[in-house]
């Protein structure tokens, strides 16, 4: 890896779309820092990925996420891209989710993006360029009743999104929330709908691609809401 080369640090790298997301910045040139709270995985991708480094961290935890920022810029350098990909989840309706389970998903997906960007963004404004991109999915849109452990933290992920997005755009920082619209392809994800067709599912390296091209978009026609999704959604 080129000394000097443009940083990107990703949030939640799992074995699906952070792993891709790690793996495509890498495969431009970038020196990628991973987060994840899982030391083994990251150790295995350090050895996979070329550029890449595992930083073990709970995003939940500000004091935490702010030192990992710092460090990351001591040892690889700012970020010039962040993507906010870690993601709490839960399935049931408002009557049956356990409300601790909503705080916490709340705490990974709206208040890590807050941290995260806090964190990132005077280093950006400084240099007058980067992008701070969020994952995201339908639920940010749309509340479904069995998604009422999730949908909310989401939605307001997206629009935290949007308010960073209105004070940065104008300072030479794209910010953008790709909604993924889709299940994505995974191991779990084959079993659980396994009567269904390849054209249902979303690949990481598809998503991967797609942040790639939002990260890279000229100034003249950036874009905020990004919405992908296969042929076969409908």
């Amino acid at each position: 890896m080129a000394e000097g080369a443009k940083v990107c640090l990703v949030t939640g790298v799992g074995p699906g779309t952070g792993a891709a997301l790690a793996r495509r910045f890498a495969r431009g040139g970038y020196r990628v820092a991973m987060l994840a709270r899982d030391r083994e995985r990251l150790r295995t991708l350090e050895n996979e990925i070329e550029g890449a480094r595992g930083y073990a961290c709970d995003v939940t935890d500000d004091a935490a996420l702010r030192a990992t920022c710092d460090a990351v810029a001591t040892d690889l350098g700012a970020p010039s891209v962040v993507i906010h990909n870690a993601v709490g989840g839960a399935f049931g309706d408002f009557q049956t989710i356990d409300p601790g389970v909503l705080r916490r998903n709340f705490e990974v997906n709206t208040m890590a993006l807050l941290g995260l960007a806090r964190a990132v963004a005077p280093a950006m404004v400084d240099a007058g360029e980067g992008a701070i991109l969020c994952t995201g999915n339908t639920s940010a849109h749309r509340g479904v009743a069995n998604f009422a452990g999730f949908a909310p933290s989401k939605a307001a992920q997206r629009i935290l999104a949007e308010s960073i997005a209105r004070n940065l755009w104008p300072r030479g920082v794209h910010v953008a929330y790709v909604t993924i619209d889709a299940v994505i392809d995974l191991a779990w994800t084959r079993q659980m709908y396994a009567d269904k067709p390849d054209e249902f599912f979303i690949t990481p390296d598809a998503i991967a691609d797609e942040c790639w091209h939002v990260a890279h978009q000229p100034r003249a026609a950036w874009t905020f809401d990004v919405w992908i999704r296969p042929f076969g959604e409908r």
